[in-house]
């Protein structure tokens, strides 16, 4: 049998945000079993939305305050009740229309699969490109940088085993939780599944959240050189892209195709 799918938007006083990501989901060919809202926002133009303009009969919501990110996740995800659950962050959209067909393809193809990344469209020096690379458990080290978040899709076991996504991580949650399911078997979607909206913490804070992936890396594998170093390496990386040089270099490796190296 083809796995039930939910998808899980977290959301903070960002209401255009919010109706774009819905949009998008609407817009897959195939549908979410449902598509959980988890609002945590101080004013009402959500709620008010929400209620007020008609929806799917897959869209559920939750209005009503949290502790953060992570707690917005486990909430979602306590709340849901498909076999593969993504968290699909407000402002984040599908890049092709045919995503959750493609995942759910793939699962029943791998049925022992218990997660799954794909590709991710992001900007990165003005451009739009294409990155991901498939999960290697060797290469933990070096964060999120190949395997991105939004392209999650978990089983609820996998979910179960691992426990929920940690309060006290305020940018790295997913980082840690990757730590944490880095055992489960996985399979890779060599496809474009998400364009990334670059406004949300992880981009605004990128360099504090290069420290605490260090510290969350090093909490499960114990201190590492090569951790260290990879984080420096990202840093200077990071830098360069903010200059006339950095950027023309960028463009350089873009041509050459070379961007998801």
């Amino acid at each position: 049998m083809r796995p039930s799918i939910s998808v899980i938007t977290i959301c903070f006083n960002n209401l255009a945000d919010l109706q774009r990501t819905c949009t998008s989901v609407d817009a897959q060919t195939e549908h979410p079993e449902e598509h959980w809202i988890v609002n945590g926002s101080g004013t009402p133009d959500i709620a008010d939305w929400l209620s007020a303009a008609p929806q799917p009969h897959y869209r559920k919501w939750i209005s009503e305050h949290d502790k953060g990110i992570s707690d917005a996740f486990n909430k979602g995800i306590a709340l849901s009740s498909g076999d593969l659950i993504q968290l699909l962050n407000s402002g984040d959209v599908y890049a092709v229309p045919d995503v959750l067909a493609a995942v759910s393809q793939a699962f029943t193809a791998h049925p022992g699969a218990q997660w799954l990344s794909g590709k991710l469209q992001i900007k990165r020096a003005g451009h739009w490109v294409e990155t991901g690379k498939p999960f290697r458990k060797s290469k933990l080290y070096r964060g999120m940088r190949s395997v991105s978040h939004p392209t999650w899709f978990v089983r609820r076991e996998a979910y179960e085993r691992a426990g929920q996504y940690r309060l006290e991580e305020k940018i790295a949650m997913d980082y840690d939780m990757m730590c944490r399911i880095a055992g489960e078997p996985y399979i890779f979607l060599d496809k474009p599944l998400v364009r990334f909206d670059d406004t949300g913490i992880s981009t605004t804070q990128y360099l504090e959240s290069l420290t605490q992936s260090t510290r969350v890396y090093e909490s499960h594998f114990g201190y590492s050189l090569r951790a260290r170093a990879w984080q420096f390496r990202l840093r200077l990386l990071h830098r360069m892209l903010q200059t006339k040089a950095g950027k023309w270099l960028f463009a350089v490796k873009r041509k050459m195709g070379l961007e998801n190296a």
